[in-house]
């Protein structure tokens, strides 16, 4: 079902930015989507309005509490200058499982969608077109209810925003492994896309910076002997010709680009491993060669290769911190198929 929504439109458009200097989502589009949620009501009164500020009361839950869920997702021009989406539906059924693990009404996953595809329609004009270059979709919740007791509010704000934006890795990326803090836990919120995730692993980025890397790779809360996954991507590794990756445990993200990943490799007939990888086997493949590329997948970067390791203070390189060949092929394929340059033969492409 595909639902359409009133829309007020931005008296005062802004202008565009220049596409060589847009950075990474440093300027927004001309307007939002807002929806209430009221206990009784549900879901209500979705509409496109003129991008503005929030007024959120001093004793907003949201604020304290950090209740909230988001998503992330990207809208691309095709040669024929249409608008490209990838996979929206299942950056839907996410939200919808973060909503249940946050306590938050779930959000329909039409309507998630339809809300995405009315929204980048409108604001189409502000999709960059230099290469590399994208419309980044962030679709989030909140609570505006007054409450300083931890209790689950019973109102919420569902609202899209946009940004052109550039790669979020544009180089090869050097990677402190983290043995010291952990993002998440069995049992806890790993899975779900929410802020506190991220927050969390803010000291671990800082550490990163000291020691020359531009992400974190994180273990397993337990033991911190398995890696898990990169600060704001999933993890593989191409060790003895097989790629590597971790399981779904329920303390890592279920990215929509892993999951694309993973069924493209095995389209091409590459053995996928989901399994558990002690780091310590990792850092031997790599010292030893066997080891011959590893990247990093996700929205924001797609395909972000990795050149070296740093753990426990000594530097591990890998394929000689150039770009592996499969790295390279799954970028080319992916990006090709969201800015409409290869063809979509898996049916994950909607053209608005």
């Amino acid at each position: 079902m595909h639902y359409t929504f009133p829309i007020t439109k931005n008296e005062n458009p802004k202008p565009k930015p220049d596409p060589k200097d847009i950075g990474f989502a440093k300027y927004y589009t001309d307007h939002m989507f807002f929806m209430n949620y009221d206990e009784g009501q549900g879901w209500h009164d979705g509409r496109i309005i003129p991008y503005g500020p929030l007024t959120l009361d001093p004793a907003a839950t949201t604020l304290h509490y950090a209740q909230e869920a988001f998503e992330g997702l990207k809208a691309y021009k095709n040669p024929e200058g249409k608008v490209n989406l990838f996979r929206p539906d299942m950056n839907a059924a996410r939200m919808r499982r973060t909503c249940e693990r946050m306590c938050i009404p779930e959000i329909d996953e039409d309507l998630f969608v339809s809300a995405v595809e009315e929204l980048v329609k409108l604001d189409a004009d502000w999709i960059p077109d230099l290469p590399g270059t994208s419309l980044y979709i962030r679709p989030f919740i909140i609570s505006p209810e007054l409450n300083l007791a931890p209790v689950a509010p019973k109102s919420f704000w569902f609202i899209i925003i946009l940004a052109p934006v550039t790669p979020y890795h544009s180089k090869v990326s050097h990677i402190l492994v983290e043995d010291e803090y952990i993002r998440a836990a069995v049992g806890g919120t790993g899975f779900a896309k929410c802020g506190g995730n991220y927050a969390g692993a803010m000291r671990a980025n800082v550490k990163a910076a000291k020691y020359n890397c531009d992400d974190v790779l994180w273990l397993d809360a337990k033991e911190h002997k398995y890696i898990e996954e990169v600060g704001t991507s999933n993890a593989f590794f191409v060790i003895d010709g097989k790629v590597v990756t971790s399981p779904l445990t329920g303390s890592i993200l279920p990215g929509v680009t892993r999951d694309s990943v993973i069924q493209m490799l095995e389209k091409w007939g590459v053995e996928v491993d989901q399994r558990r990888l002690p780091i310590d086997e990792a850092i031997e493949a790599a010292k030893s060669g066997r080891m011959t590329e590893a990247w990093a997948s996700g929205t924001a970067c797609v395909i972000a290769p990795m050149g070296l390791l740093n753990y426990k203070g000594e530097d591990y390189p890998i394929n000689g911190e150039q770009v592996g060949p499969l790295s390279k092929r799954l970028y080319d394929t992916l990006y090709g198929m969201q800015t409409g340059t290869v063809a979509d033969d898996m049916g994950w492409v909607v053209t608005l």
